[in-house]
Formats: C-alpha cells, sequence, structure tokens
C-alpha cells in the first residue's frame, strides 16, 4: 500500500515525477502570490478550508484531481510543488514596505513571495555570469536612536554622487546607474495595491523592487532613488521599528529626503528655479526628469519657496488636475525607465548556448510568465524553441 504522503500526480506528469511529494511551503507561497486566503483557495479548488490548512501543513496530501485543480487556481505549474527553493545569496534583511498593518498584510506577503523569487533567479545566472560589483555607500546617524538629521541625509546623498563620479547635473537613467552599481532592479507591477516599491538586502546583494503599475516615468525614478536612500540610510534597521507607525513615517521620510537630495542637488538646482511660476516648473522637469510636485517639495525644503508659495503652487496643481497626471507624465515624453541586468544575463546565458529556456523553466519552475517579468524579458522569451515544421510543402 503506497505511503498516504505521497502525491498522486495526473498521468501527463507523472511519467517524470512518479512519487514526488508536495513541498507544503511552496503551496503557501503560490496562494500568498495569488493573494487569496485558504478560505478562498478551498472554493477554488473544491474542498474545505480544514483540508487547504492540512495540505500547508503537510499533514494531508491532495488527491490527483484536487492536485490539478490547484495547479490551475494558483497558476503554477506542477513542477513548482514538488521542488525545492533555489538558493540565495544569504539571509534577507527587512523589506521596507511602506506600510505595515493587517490591511497591508496580504499585498505585503505577495511582494515577499514575488521578492523572494527575484533573488532566486538573480542567483541562479550569477552562476554563469559577472554582476556589477556592489558599490553602496553606508551611512550612519549621529544620533543614538539612528535618526538622520536634514544635514546628515543632504551629506549622504551628496557623498553618494561623489563616489559615483556623478558630478551635480541630473541623472539621465536612474535605473541604469544602480545596476551599474550591483543592485538588482525588478518592475513587478501588481494590480489594483496601493505599492509604489520597496528594498533589501539579501546577503551581501542590494535589491530593488517595483511594485506599481503606475506610468509615470518621473515618480518611477523617484521610487527608485526612495529605495537607494533606505539601502544606504538603513541597512540594519530590524522589523520591529519598521511595524511602529510613528518610526517607519520618520524612516520613510528620510528617504523622501535622500531621494530629493540625490535627484535635485542643493548645489545647483536652486540656481535653476529663477520663479515660482508653475509652468516654469515644466522645463525644470524636462531637464531635471523629477516630477513637478516633488521640485516643489524639494524647493519648499531648501527654503527656495515660503509655505504660502508651496501651498498656492499645490492648490493650483489640483485645479488643474495634476496631482495624479502631470504634464509629460506619457511614455513618449518621459518613459519608464526598465531594468536590463538580469534580462541580459539571461539572455548572455540563453544566446551563448549555457542554457535553453526549457532548462532555465525547470530549473526555477515558477509560472514562467512570472519569471520573464521578473527577468524583465520580452513575452514568451522563455517559451522555448518551437517543434520543427513537419508539413513537407514549401513556398515557390
Amino acid at each position: 500500500m503506497a505511503p498516504t504522503n505521497i502525491v498522486a500526480f495526473p498521468t501527463a506528469a507523472r511519467a517524470a515525477s512518479v512519487g514526488r511529494r508536495l513541498i507544503p511551503g511552496r503551496l503557501v507561497d503560490a496562494r500568498k502570490a495569488a493573494r487569496i486566503n485558504q478560505v478562498e483557495l478551498s472554493e477554488r479548488i473544491g474542498v474545505t478550508r480544514q483540508a487547504v490548512s492540512a495540505y500547508e501543513r503537510g499533514e494531508k496530501a491532495p488527491e490527483a484531481e484536487t492536485f490539478s485543480r490547484i495547479c490551475v487556481a494558483l497558476d503554477q505549474p506542477a513542477a513548482f510543488f514538488t521542488s525545492e527553493d533555489a538558493p540565495v545569496f544569504g539571509e534577507f534583511s527587512v523589506r521596507f514596505f511602506r506600510k505595515f498593518g493587517a490591511d497591508t498584510q496580504r499585498r505585503n506577503d505577495a511582494c515577499a513571495v514575488f521578492a523572494r523569487w527575484f533573488v532566486q533567479a538573480a542567483k541562479y545566472f550569477e552562476a554563469q555570469v559577472n554582476y556589477p560589483v556592489v558599490d553602496v555607500p553606508c551611512a550612519t546617524a549621529a544620533e543614538p536612536s539612528g535618526r538622520y538629521s536634514e544635514e546628515e541625509i543632504e551629506q549622504a546623498a551628496e557623498d553618494c554622487r561623489r563616489s559615483w563620479g556623478l558630478g551635480l547635473g541630473p541623472i539621465s537613467n536612474v535605473v541604469s546607474l544602480v545596476e551599474s552599481k550591483g543592485i538588482a532592479v525588478c518592475r513587478f507591477g501588481i494590480e489594483n495595491e496601493q505599492i509604489n516599491a520597496f528594498s533589501f538586502w539579501n546577503g551581501d546583494r542590494p535589491f530593488i523592487f517595483c511594485a506599481s503599475s503606475q506610468e509615470s516615468g518621473t515618480r518611477g525614478r523617484f521610487d527608485v532613488a526612495h529605495e537607494l536612500g533606505h539601502l544606504i540610510l538603513h541597512r540594519w534597521i530590524e522589523a520591529e521599528e519598521l511595524e511602529d507607525p510613528k518610526i517607519l513615517k520618520l524612516i520613510e521620510r528620510e528617504a523622501d529626503r535622500f531621494s530629493g537630495a540625490f535627484l535635485l542637488p542643493r548645489k545647483s538646482f536652486p540656481n535653476e528655479v529663477y520663479t515660482p511660476r508653475l509652468d516654469a516648473f515644466l522645463d525644470l522637469k524636462r531637464r531635471w526628469r523629477v516630477s513637478i510636485q516633488a521640485m516643489i517639495y524639494r524647493c519648499g525644503d531648501l527654503g527656495i519657496i515660503d509655505d504660502q508659495q508651496k501651498t498656492n503652487l499645490y492648490k493650483q496643481i489640483s485645479f488643474r488636475k495634476w496631482k495624479t497626471k502631470e504634464p509629460l507624465d506619457d511614455a513618449v515624453s518621459m518613459p519608464t525607465e526598465q531594468p536590463r541586468l538580469l534580462r541580459r544575463a539571461a539572455e548572455m546565458v540563453i544566446n551563448g548556448n549555457r542554457k535553453h529556456p526549457d532548462e532555465i523553466v525547470a530549473d526555477l519552475p515558477f509560472n514562467r510568465k512570472t519569471l520573464e517579468i521578473l527577468c524583465n524579458l520580452t513575452p514568451g522569451a522563455l517559451a522555448g524553441t518551437p517543434a520543427p515544421d513537419e508539413n513537407p510543402l514549401t513556398f515557390k
């Protein structure tokens, strides 16, 4: 009699997977990535919530038909549920989500799973290609509390620019810049969720995960610079600090200040703000590639405009309906900067015949489309080579 904890696979999968066990943690990850709870999964696959809980605890294995429904419901191949996690670089630091709590737990859990898969993909290709050496400065606050003064943040941004040889002008491409310094970046838009980006370390490798589906190129640049601020200012932050709303608010404010200081240096940007008229910021936006609202906020930080002028400018923005979409926030004027580090790594491996796309998907067996997005590959890039055309006819 076969052991009860052996999964009976459907015929299509049986030849390659007889006797493979369903790994409970993989089921949990797939469910969290789908942003559903145990009750919702049980309704989709036609079992009780108690059965799903038993599957996730490893106390019970699903029947073959139920297993097939799980694969469909969670949009993962069968191999995903029977394969161990791929290697990563080391321990994960805290992830700098911008909000914690019961109302954000589901989306944060999904992002944590996607981030882990992103790290696994990065580690996988590292075995074949040489990534840029990590070059991320580390700042330290003078206060024992770990909170930074405004001057310390300004100095940290200036030190980073100096270390990277950037000078004082606009940065042409923020994503390419940070990737050249060893920071892996991913754009994985999660629909219907209010997420901008988050960052973390895995071992000695830094990551930025952009989870927003918004299309503003300037806001995307600010998000990446904001996360760079976390990587530089907050590497040693503990999870308990982020779970305190007051401390989290201060930490987020520090990262915002760093982003403004990094993108709009205090030694150069103020010289170009010649009038507080709203329309004048359009030319500045074309040059500095930063949103008008962020530039106005920066002008307030630097004392270029007073509080009344700042308030009036924001009122004009509301009146013109620019709060959600400003002029130049289109894909032609300022396209969203795309990550290239993992894409180039994957393309080198495939084009160099180091790995066939089928082999990559077998080694990293989560949803193929998900893997393509994590690596910013063209849709279908990992679909494998089409079968030879057996039709003997040819064109004249």
